[in-house]
């Protein structure tokens, strides 16, 4: 942890700052020690490097679990690809010339694979998750002078309201506890006249009855991380070349892969076969373990938009649905930014 990030750390209870308390430097940046509250007397663990809000035993270790396994799957400079930059600028809009110096909020890094997208843009990145996926998305970026790590919760987020220029979360709120929550928590993170960017499975009738992964999803969920994990390699293993070979017939191909319930991404991401495969048993993985799996409409989502103020709002299909929109700059109470 950089000593700066007390700057901009606040106590979820009472907005009071933190105090460093038995710190240990290593590569000159805190790697043990604790945060402490005067006002509230709590205290947060800073263990390798990142401070830690939450217990790793929470909702969200599946996640945690994944991330570490597949920690470089999705990244694009391992994987040799372009795939997470892409998304990330035909889904937000944004452009990276606007990006340089500018505090972004990342909700749910993962294993980083915006992360990097964010630090090339020459941004200043406050990576959020619940889960120790942290660990992973430090393990592949370091100690990178522009990067904050955190593990916590969206609904505690230790930062003051309205301080950041950007907040991003893509493929994240549909697997939280409270949907509408989570997203006005989000929109309360950005500054008068900044943006917000987020994604959410789209409800759609055909979503609902056509993917066979909602059959499965309460019984799979249930089960231990290691012990899915091997069942959805073996699915993967056995069901993707079948999945494949039906998404090649022509006309009704593409309604008929989707009956098969492991994801599938011939022909849409610029794969081999061995990534096509391991991609396949990560979202796979994914679909089936997370334990909130909750698709929003447009026009719920569109709504919260509007009522969290934000101007030059869009909600586009794009897969999932996207929202991004700029928040009023009239609002009232505007927070003093942070550096």
């Amino acid at each position: 942890m950089k000593e700066k990030l007390l700057e901009r750390l606040r106590c979820s209870q009472c907005s009071n700052r933190f105090e460093l308390e038995n710190g240990v430097e290593d590569q000159g940046e805190v790697k043990e020690g604790s945060l402490r509250c005067a006002n509230c007397n709590l205290e947060h663990a800073i263990v390798n490097f990142i401070p830690r809000f939450v217990d790793d035993d929470n909702y969200a270790q599946g996640f945690g679990f994944q991330w570490n396994i597949h920690a470089r799957t999705q990244v694009d400079k391992f994987n040799g690809t372009q795939i997470s930059r892409d998304r990330f600028y035909d889904h937000t809009g944004w452009l990276q010339a606007d990006l340089a110096g500018q505090a972004i909020l990342e909700v749910g890094c993962g294993s980083g694979r915006f992360t990097q997208i964010m630090l090339d843009a020459g941004m200043v990145v406050y990576s959020l998750d619940y889960s120790n996926a942290v660990d992973a998305c430090l393990a592949n970026h370091g100690l990178h002078p522009n990067l904050h790590i955190i593990q916590g919760s969206v609904y505690d987020a230790p930062f003051a309201p309205a301080s950041f220029d950007r907040v991003f979360c893509f493929g994240v709120m549909q697997h939280t506890p409270d949907v509408k929550r989570t997203f006005e928590c989000l929109a309360g993170f950005v500054r008068p006249g900044g943006w917000l960017a987020v994604d959410v499975y789209a409800k759609t009738l055909k979503a609902m009855l056509h993917y066979p992964r909602y059959l499965l999803r309460p019984v799979a969920k249930r089960l231990p991380a290691p012990v899915l994990y091997r069942l959805v390699r073996g699915a993967v293993a056995a069901l993707l070349p079948l999945s494949i070979a039906l998404k090649r017939v022509p006309l009704i191909g593409r309604y008929l892969y989707p009956l098969i319930p492991v994801a599938n991404y011939w022909g849409a991401l610029p794969l081999d076969k061995e990534r096509l495969r391991e991609w396949s048993v990560l979202d796979t993985f994914d679909w089936l373990g997370s334990y909130y799996d909750q698709p929003q409409t447009a026009a719920t989502l569109g709504a919260w938009l509007d009522a969290a103020g934000m101007e030059e709002r869009e909600v586009r299909r794009m897969g999932s649905f996207v929202g991004t929109g700029r928040k009023c700059t009239e609002q009232a109470g505007v927070a003093k930014e942070l550096s």
